[in-house]
């Protein structure tokens, strides 16, 4: 793909012609397209008939396999939800913590819902083990270093949301499955931005969400299972559309042979439909360009902001930093309001966070950087 076909695609984004958004790690761009499918659905509920089911149905899985094909995963290794907390908690139901092999090992740069989920699990015998962060980042070899005989789950984020930070997770892994324990990825913060191939990773599960970097809707997540670990899974917390034919409203006699068996209830339809749009508009710019440009952008930004002496966050290293810079200086939360009081618009999480996706451009990144120094300077003066 070329810039001239990112440039095409940036116009299928409204929100871009009425201020300039480096926001995407908090809520990507809402595609133009995603209004035709919520008239559909409107019309659908005006007209109801409970034949529309057929083709949500359909509509649902193709979602969720559409998903795996984007992140190198095989069909039926996908499920989707609400939200990725009850995602995670209802795949935390399915592991045994008695005994010896109790330990989940967390990073210091997790998302809050993680390490608080698995401090949930305490009552039934999980014992959190968390490798601290140092310069924004989680040492790999310390991390694969907490890891031994006593670990059932290594629980970590791909992309932090607070520094950008991205997890080589090849070596941990590695280290993971060599002592027999299974991996549980948060990769929120870097699908849609980083390229994702589940199958050469070898991950156990990979949980994410469309309203990032995948320009979808804010109620979709997924969670990914590694096929050959699918009959093993019997979580606690569950629903009919877990069972193998819940369309036949009989009650369940066996679980859904595919990643289905961790749905829950009545499916979101409508977030995977509208989440559907953002997906293909990805597919058209294609991953691997996505984050060509992604590397540039915040090059640009890190650049910026050592020229004007803000102290960068995030890792250099194109292969430790996923699509966020994060910035950190005196007043930096009372500049990040001031930026997106005037229309420059990103998020503050401990530091002011600096985002461009693929729909951005070089231009908009310095006219960004070019207000947020001089609201820096105004702070220090």
């Amino acid at each position: 793909m070329t810039g001239k076909t990112l440039q095409a695609l940036r116009a299928e984004f409204p929100l871009l012609q009425t201020c300039t958004y480096l926001n995407s790690n908090s809520t990507g761009a809402f595609p133009r397209g995603m209004e035709a499918v919520l008239q559909r659905y409107a019309r659908t509920m005006q007209e109801w008939r409970d034949e529309v089911w057929e083709g949500w149905w359909a509509d649902w899985h193709a979602y969720a396999d559409a998903v795996a094909r984007f992140i190198g995963g095989p069909p039926g290794s996908v499920v989707t939800d609400g939200n990725l907390t009850t995602l995670m908690g209802r795949l935390g139901t399915c592991f045994d913590f008695q005994g010896e092999r109790r330990r989940v090992v967390l990073t210091g740069l997790e998302f809050p819902t993680v390490p608080f989920l698995w401090s949930g699990f305490a009552r039934y015998g999980a014992e959190s083990v968390v490798v601290p962060a140092q310069g924004g980042r989680v040492d790999a070899e310390a991390l694969c270093a907490a890891i031994d005989e006593r670990t059932r789950i290594v629980s970590l984020c791909h992309a932090s949301f607070a520094t950008g930070a991205l997890m080589d997770l090849e070596p941990v892994v590695k280290r993971a499955h060599a002592v027999g324990a299974q991996v549980v990825v948060d990769a929120y913060q870097s699908v849609g931005t980083v390229p994702i191939d589940v199958g050469a990773l070898g991950v156990d599960f990979l949980l994410g969400g469309a309203h990032k970097w995948m320009c979808g809707s804010v109620e979709s997540a997924f969670l990914y299972v590694r096929p050959d670990l699918t009959d093993s899974l019997r979580p606690a917390a569950t629903g009919w559309m877990a069972g193998e034919n819940p369309l036949t409203f009989e009650p369940a006699r066996a679980w859904a042979p595919t990643a289905r068996r961790l749905a829950g209830g009545t499916p979101a339809v409508l977030p995977s439909q509208l989440s559907q749009v953002g997906l293909d508009l990805l597919n058209a710019a294609g991953i691997h360009t996505i984050r060509e440009h992604s590397l540039r952008c915040t090059a640009r930004v890190m650049a910026r902001a050592d020229e004007a002496g803000l102290p960068v966050v995030t890792p250099r290293q194109d292969a430790h930093r996923a699509g966020i810079v994060t910035l950190r200086f005196p007043g930096d939360a009372q500049v990040a309001r001031r930026l997106v009081a005037g229309n420059f618009v990103c998020s503050y999480r401990g530091g002011l966070r600096v985002a461009p996706h693929f729909y951005n451009t070089l231009e908009e990144v310095d006219l960004f950087m070019d207000r947020l120094v001089a609201e820096a300077r105004k702070e220090a003066a």
